[in-house]
């Protein structure tokens, strides 16, 4: 049965610091938390019951170890993440605004993750898979992004959707430009692209939400995520648009919130259908449906600090 939801990318400790609302050289203490978008994605997968499988490449060191020891704690498989002496685990280091905002300092020059190439993607990695998870960080021009196109490719040779979030971190790039012409090459491959409001303009070029949207659409995609915070969410399809508004809580760490929206969505998109494609049985009240459920999910999850640490369990989200 192809009920797995895969990720391809980093994965890394996030050092959360010890107060927000301060910059890093007002911080005295780190505490080092499981992070790296497509990792956290299959960590809110999996911690709502579902099956999930994270694919990179880590340093053979302590912080390596960490992050799979945790995530096989978190149910995901951990079975197609190989280690590496050639680099080290990449580290992101967070400051904390007042509101939860975050700022980052990485360290990855380069990190493990970055030499995984083609060679480690193998066929077998996506027999059980129905969708692929995927962000920015790994589509530079390094190894990492030919894995990529290669587990494109061999999930949509299978009739899997392909789930990419430009997740946009300018500091890791050499230029702006370089960033968006990757998002570009890769928006195409995509059947569906969560973006959020701080991010569409400059991936479309466009500072109107329906024209940036439309322009997402006409490159093929499917279905697009547009997140607007406190603002709530919205769901586009080529006929459709549907909004879900999002709970009001005092948010404590924002970090792994967007990652988190797209696993619990995710979840509930397969959850809620039957067969293979699931794109093509979306109507409106399944997008608001899961819309709503990846909202309440985010709800809790930005009262806690860290990103796995801070999901939810399908028991704990409650109905509206």
């Amino acid at each position: 049965m192809n009920d797995v939801l895969a990720a391809i990318g980093e994965a890394l400790i996030d050092f959360i610091p010890d107060k927000s609302g301060c910059g890093f050289g007002e911080v005295s203490a780190f505490s080092p938390k499981i992070g790296g978008a497509p990792a956290n994605v299959c960590a809110a997968f999996s911690k709502l019951g579902g099956r999930s499988r994270m694919i990179t490449q880590l340093g053979d060191d302590p912080f390596g170890h960490k992050i799979i020891d945790e995530l096989n704690a978190a149910d995901v498989d951990t079975s197609c993440i190989t280690l590496t002496d050639k680099a080290n685990t990449a580290l992101a280091f967070v400051s904390l605004d007042k509101d939860g905002g975050r700022t980052f300092s990485f360290y990855r020059k380069p990190s493990a993750d970055m030499l995984l190439d083609e060679d480690g993607i193998k066929e077998d990695h996506f027999d059980d898979v129905f969708a692929l998870h995927f962000c920015s960080v790994d589509i530079g021009d390094f190894p990492m992004k030919r894995a990529h196109i290669k587990a494109i490719d061999t999930v949509r040779r299978k009739g899997g959707v392909i789930s990419f979030d430009p997740n946009l971190r300018f500091a890791l790039w050499d230029s702006r430009e370089a960033l968006r012409s990757a998002v570009s090459e890769f928006i195409p491959l995509s059947d569906i692209v969560k973006i959020s409001d701080e991010e569409l303009e400059f991936v479309t070029g466009y500072d109107d939400a329906d024209t940036g949207i439309k322009a997402i659409l006409a490159e093929g995609v499917k279905l697009v995520l547009y997140t607007c915070g406190s603002r709530g969410a919205y769901a586009f399809t080529e006929n459709a648009k549907v909004y879900a508004s999002s709970i009001n809580v005092k948010a404590v760490d924002t970090t792994g919130a967007g990652d988190g929206f797209a696993g619990a969505f995710l979840w509930k998109l397969k959850a809620m259908s039957s067969g293979d494609d699931l794109l093509a049985q979306l109507t409106e009240d399944k997008l608001k449906e899961c819309l709503e459920f990846a909202n309440r999910f985010c709800a809790l999850s930005v009262q806690r600090k860290g990103a796995i640490a801070s999901y939810p369990t399908l028991e704990e989200i409650p109905e509206i």
